[in-house]
């Protein structure tokens, strides 16, 4: 029996783009519980005095999308509260990517953003958008960095670096690879990396390759200073 193509939701990412600029996205953080755009058709009555057996005939009609909807941790004055306010009455081009590089695009107004702060849990906020038109919905593409690696800590042998491998849509998966001065350093393919002597004078990058079933994308994270002693 072949194994389960099931998988969790977990890296699903939500942009949106102005109409008239509809390639400038601006990324949603903190999103979680994405319904993505529904499909439902009314059926219309078609019934007449001859229908067959004396039973009803229907015939499709119209196909509503219906709405999207997430719920977001809610940071007052973020980046994703400023441009959700700022999409009240404007129609956005939606873009909704899971993991496996499959995207769902729409055109969609935001509906609600109803927020809420409750005392003694993390607050939240749910949002709405009604779908106008037939989504898209693409193959599967190759993973795409939103938000690119950086290095933490201070590069000098002994002292730990760490990498935040960035915000990344289509990705099911990561690898990393530490660089010395442009060249692989052997062994070093986790989140941290420890200078040693060898690397004093030398640069530290890590290169982060996204990946999901069908594709993969690497991003280098800018180089250190040049490794103390």
């Amino acid at each position: 029996m072949a194994d389960t193509d099931a998988s969790i939701g977990y890296g699903i990412t939500f942009e949106m783009a102005d109409i008239l600029t509809p390639t400038v996205f601006t990324y949603l953080s903190e999103i979680f519980d994405v319904t993505p755009p529904s499909d439902e058709t009314d059926q219309v009555d078609a019934t007449h005095m001859q229908s067959p057996n004396r039973t009803r005939e229907f015939i499709d009609g119209l196909t509503d999308p219906g709405e999207a909807s997430f719920e977001m941790n809610y940071v007052p004055g973020s980046a994703s509260d400023k441009a959700l306010i700022a999409a009240k009455g404007k129609r956005k081009w939606c873009r909704i990517t899971f993991p496996n590089g499959v995207q769902t695009l729409f055109t969609g107004s935001r509906q609600t953003y109803e927020k809420a702060a409750p005392t003694d849990d993390k607050m939240t906020a749910t949002v709405t958008f009604k779908v106008s038109g037939d989504p898209v919905h693409t193959d599967p593409t190759a993973p795409r960095n939103i938000s690119a690696p950086v290095i933490s800590g201070t590069a000098k042998v002994g002292a730990p670096l760490v990498v935040d491998p960035g915000i990344w849509a289509g990705s099911m998966r990561l690898e990393y690879q530490w660089k010395a001065a442009g060249a692989a350093i052997t062994g070093a393919t986790g989140l941290s990396y420890v200078p040693v002597t060898d690397d004093v004078g030398d640069t530290i990058t890590c290169e982060v390759t996204a990946h999901n079933d069908d594709f993969n994308t690497m991003v280098a994270s800018a180089a250190t200073v040049a490794v103390v002693a």
